[in-house]
């Protein structure tokens, strides 16, 4: 980690923070009334759940089940359904439990999606990938590398198990030396030895010290280490370093990229919404909004307002902290 703790420098204003009036046993007894009721309540179960923190969440959980003998995320989904059911179920899901999902999905059935594999596994520091590895052994019986290499091929895949290896340096301080010797290495390259040096450099590096090299690379290049990954690599794998370099740049950008691309175009990437709402609104989704807002001329409210509807487009916005419809 760096000297902040991070996995790479962030922002720190979350959008959902511990409710301070918070109160285990009567959430359990309002959720349950709500489940209860003839036609379920399901603007209730938002304004509870929306508002309390992953560890709060975690408390109902165990309360409703002293005193109701019965297990909430269960009733949960045995009452609704579509989208709000999904994005219900993952705000009551341990974070290594629902990234291990959320990759087996990208995997699951005919095609990969790549993007998810990419997005999630850039983000995730060390520790989580280990956390992640477990439960994704312990939900479906078999190693994370194995599934991504028989999913996947060529230089992604060679790409994405280094990834999963945790082997990327997280403690190391800045060397300004080291960064022009490894720009000055990435700028060397050859057609033989390009995807062994930028595969080494781009998997092991700590997010700052890619960041260092990457501004090095473009006093001795002329050129961004976007445009040569552009002009030298092609597919998944093009995708794939061209994430790190934006985790490492800019990751508040990059967050607020991954956003956009969910959103922008003809229909919804309901999936992707969910995972990064979910997976940053106890982190830095405030900052994440700021500078989405900053991007593209429109709010992150505004746009989840065209795009989604109902009891779901009403959670995310209370996830957002922003008032619901």
């Amino acid at each position: 980690m760096n000297k902040s703790g991070k996995l790479f420098p962030t922002g720190n204003t979350p959008t959902v923070v511990p409710s301070s009036s918070f109160v285990a046993s009567e959430d359990a007894d309002n959720l349950y009334n709500a489940l209860q009721a003839d036609t379920t309540n399901v603007s209730a179960i938002i304004k509870i759940l929306a508002k309390r923190s992953l560890a709060q969440r975690f408390d109902i959980i165990n309360k409703y089940r002293a005193q109701y003998d019965a297990d909430l995320v269960e009733d949960l989904k045995s009452k609704l359904f579509g989208d709000i059911e999904t994005l219900i179920v993952a705000l009551m899901t341990p974070l290594d439990q629902y990234y291990a999902s959320e990759l087996h999905h990208a995997m699951a059935g005919l095609g990969t999606d790549e993007n998810d594999l990419t997005q999630i596994l850039c983000t995730l520091s060390n520790a989580e990938i280990l956390a992640v590895r477990r439960s994704y052994h312990q939900q479906y019986s078999v190693n994370l590398g194995d599934d991504i290499t028989d999913d996947t091929s060529d230089k992604y895949k060679d790409f994405l198990v280094s990834l999963c290896r945790t082997e990327r340096v997280e403690d190391e301080d800045l060397d300004q030396e080291a960064a022009v010797t490894d720009a000055q290495s990435l700028f060397n390259t050859t057609t033989e030895t390009r995807w062994s040096v930028y595969h080494d450099l781009f998997c092991h590096r700590s997010y700052a010290q890619l960041k260092l090299i990457f501004e090095e690379y473009e006093k001795v290049a002329g050129k961004s280490i976007e445009d040569s990954i552009q002009e030298f690599f092609s597919g998944d794998v093009k995708t794939g370093l061209l994430d790190i370099v934006g985790v490492a740049k800019n990751p508040i950008g990059f967050f607020a990229q991954q956003l956009h691309a969910t959103i922008a175009g003809v229909g919804t990437s309901d999936r992707d919404l969910m995972r990064l709402i979910v997976t940053r609104c106890e982190i830095d989704l405030a900052d994440i909004k700021r500078e989405y807002q900053a991007q593209y001329s429109v709010t992150l409210a505004a746009d989840i307002i065209d795009d989604t509807s109902g009891d779901y487009r009403n959670c995310l916005l209370i996830l957002i902290a922003e008032e619901p419809l």
